[in-house]
């Protein structure tokens, strides 16, 4: 029988691709911003620092793995 396991068309991969690198650069932003904060003793919490690298290196992960399948 044939594999009907629905398969997203170049298209789709192309938009949630598109939308990762989006998010990476928001996220890169808000890094930037919360080290400025940092740096002037503006920041509330230093360990979103930590958080927003962790992000970034998930987004990272999946648009790499998303290459790869390609």
């Amino acid at each position: 029988m044939a594999d009907k396991s629905p398969k997203k068309a170049p298209k789709e991969a192309k938009v949630v691709e598109k939308s990762l690198l989006e998010q990476l650069v928001d996220k890169r932003a808000d890094l930037l911003e919360a080290k400025k904060s940092l740096a002037a003793g503006e920041l509330v919490n230093p360990r979103i620092i930590a958080s927003y690298r962790k992000d970034i290196a998930r987004l990272l992960t999946n648009i790499n793995a998303q290459k790869e399948a390609k």
